[in-house]
């Protein structure tokens, strides 16, 4: 524990511009609590436990021996001819009865015992007698009592210390502690940096002010201020959030105190608030520090909204007391609340006001240069081939995070060891990259010959129209080999550069080349399938946002239709209807009109090429794939050497 002389130093040594901060001793398991003894130790408890029990069963044994009478057979039969027994057990080694005269020690039946002969007669003089009696085996009391007593008892226990340890890390002194669950990450341990983490430099240049104050508590305070309570990661999984928290404790040198939300949830009311009780106590008592909540909408959500947020007693009473620890602590102590969460739109807003997360930083999905940089970074250690080129990796994966780029560099490296490579290859990367966006490749599926060439056709449609519409991306590759589980060929198109604006006549473009494989199959075999199923439903997403959300309908005019509730960052929203049946009708038509237009644009390009549509047939039919620079030539060669033919044909 840091203490109150060593906090001293490290404030001296810092004004002073000497001397570094004092090393602070982290127990990973139960902060500055002293070992536990041995008698403290379950087994322990445990073997006393049945000790205990057993020596009550002999005195118990024992004084009900101290009570029988011992008799000599002869008499037993003098008492039973007598009509003086009242009942018996008969064992092998022992008979045990009550005589019907009572004891004048006690006033109960008097209780006799005594050694049986074999004796055939025994059974119909008890029945002549009229006494109850019950024949057993043998009279094991040791093994009834173990069997009885002991096996079940004890296997309750090792049930309840199997229970206790499910819970935390046990039900006396430890309960309501933390115990393992939480993982802290000590000053001189293996440390994250800013260097570790490539991309979000917006988000790395916020957080360098909380690192500013980590380093001196004291600097903000002098002019009047005050550090951040809490700091709130925003942003959709795999963007690194958590990696950002453990690079500022990295670059502040200072202890992680790393716990998930769900952690802090038990099926006993209460227990969640005593371990945030027990978690800020931790951490003031090793400050400066980080206490970082992953996930942190799992104790977070809002309160009220439903059954599912309002019913859980226990999560409530955490936040409750989450929400009492952060106004309570003293910012000047040194001790930042970190958390990351996805879900952003559920929080309670009583956790996100001023004065418990202060700052709030959102996390995005990196650009072209950052997923770039993020490549550099999981590709340093790996053996690269000359011909490989991070750049167009990161122009084929928009969107993707860098939980993706991680995985297809490591898809890449595992490829090329199952080709026996001597280092990673491009080829190693698009192929990884394909098998993350369409699936692993399905060579050996039985396709028709005719089911491969209608695939061809649809394929080469695709490409001939983006090939010659104005505002399409070059293609980059085109493959008929079936992936996953229901993409039979794809036509991939790679961004030149970074875009975060579509024009109208590029989402007009975009609907001509998602129809042209659709167009192709009715141009060659008169015809559809069910393979442009995706096509289309892309097709009219497209043509729905242009007339409901973008106002690029000249009929309905400059205006939005329908209310939109976005779930923030994950890709979810709920339309609400609030226009007439009138307006439905038209943006159903307009709709119409625009996959329409899409159409003929498809119909009319796939008609004025066709000398090239078939070579590309041809092409992928014998190669299969086919790159975008192979496409070029083939349509360039199939249209040179169509021009002269259609001249003299003119003439």
């Amino acid at each position: 524990m840091a203490t109150e002389e060593s906090r001293q130093a490290f404030q001296r040594n810092d004004r002073e511009g000497r001397g570094s901060r004092p090393r602070i001793e982290i127990d990973h398991h139960h902060g500055e609590r002293p070992p536990r003894r041995f008698w403290q130790d379950p087994w322990f408890n445990l073997f006393l436990y049945l000790l205990l029990i057993l020596g009550s069963f002999y005195l118990w044994q024992g004084a009900r021996e101290a009570q029988r009478l011992e008799i000599p057979y002869s008499r037993f039969l003098e008492y039973l001819k007598k009509d003086q027994v009242a009942k018996v057990v008969v064992t092998e080694k022992l008979i045990t009865g009550e005589l019907k005269r009572t004891d004048p020690r006690t006033g109960r039946p008097q209780r006799f015992y005594t050694v049986p002969l074999r004796d055939p007669q025994l059974t119909k003089l008890l029945e002549q007698h009229g006494v109850q009696f019950v024949v057993r085996p043998s009279s094991d009391w040791l093994g009834n009592f173990f069997f009885n007593w002991v096996l079940p008892l004890g296997l309750v226990f090792l049930f309840w210390i199997w229970l206790s340890q499910r819970m935390g890390p046990g039900l006396g002194r430890d309960f309501l502690s933390l115990g393992r669950r939480i993982r802290v990450h000590p000053e001189g341990g293996p440390k994250v940096t800013f260097d570790d983490v490539a991309g979000a430099e917006e988000a790395k240049e916020e957080l360098r002010e909380v690192i500013a104050f980590l380093r001196d508590p004291q600097k903000i305070q002098r002019i009047g201020g005050h550090p951040p309570k809490g700091v709130l990661l925003v942003g959709p999984p795999g963007t690194g959030k958590t990696l950002l928290a453990r690079a500022v404790a990295g670059e502040a040198d200072v202890p992680f105190f790393n716990i998930s939300g769900s952690e802090f949830v038990e099926m006993f009311v209460g227990v969640g608030a005593a371990r945030v009780r027990e978690l800020f106590d931790q951490a003031r008592q090793k400050a400066p520090c980080i206490i970082f909540i992953d996930e942190i909408d799992a104790i977070g959500g809002s309160r009220g909204l439903g059954p599912r947020m309002g019913g859980n007693e226990e999560r409530e009473q955490t936040l409750n007391q989450l929400l009492t620890e952060m106004d309570g602590f003293d910012p000047a102590a040194g001790v930042v609340v970190m958390a990351a969460t996805n879900r952003p739109e559920i929080l309670d807003r009583a956790l996100l006001r001023p004065g418990r997360f202060d700052r709030q930083i959102v996390v995005d999905k990196p650009d072209l240069e950052a997923r770039l940089a993020i490549l550099e970074l999981h590709t340093r250690r790996m053996k690269l081939a000359p011909d490989v080129d991070l750049r167009v990796v990161a122009q084929r994966t928009p969107g993707f995070v860098g939980a993706d780029l991680a995985n297809i560099a490591n898809e890449a490296a595992i490829r090329a060891v199952r080709k026996n490579h001597e280092a990673i290859t491009m080829e190693d990367f698009e192929e990884a990259i394909d098998r993350v966006i369409a699936g692993p490749e399905k060579k050996h599926r039985g396709m028709a010959p005719e089911e491969k060439e209608r695939v061809a056709w649809h394929e080469a449609g695709h490409t001939l129209v983006a090939l010659h519409v104005p505002t399409a991306q070059p293609v980059h590759k085109v493959s008929i080999i079936p992936r996953g589980v229901a993409a039979l060929g794809y036509t991939l198109q790679l961004p030149v550069e970074e875009k975060f604006l579509s024009t109208e006549q590029e989402l007009k473009d975009q609907i001509a080349i998602l129809l042209g494989g659709r167009v192709a199959e009715e141009l060659r075999y008169g015809d559809v399938s069910s393979g442009a199923s995706n096509d289309l439903e892309r097709a009219s997403q497209i043509a729905r946002e242009m007339v409901t959300r973008l106002g690029m309908s000249r009929k309905l005019g400059p205006a939005t239709w329908g209310e939109r509730h976005e779930l923030a960052y994950l890709g979810v929203a709920q339309e609400e209807k609030n226009y007439s049946e009138a307006t439905a009708r038209a943006i159903d038509e307009e709709v119409r009109g625009l996959i329409e237009e899409g159409h003929e644009r498809a119909l009319h390009l796939l008609q004025a090429h066709r000398a090239a549509h078939e070579a590309l047939v041809q092409a992928l039919l014998e190669h299969e794939v086919l790159e975008g620079e192979v496409v070029r030539e083939i349509v360039q060669r199939a249209e040179s050497q169509a021009e002269p033919k259609e001249e003299r044909n003119d003439g």
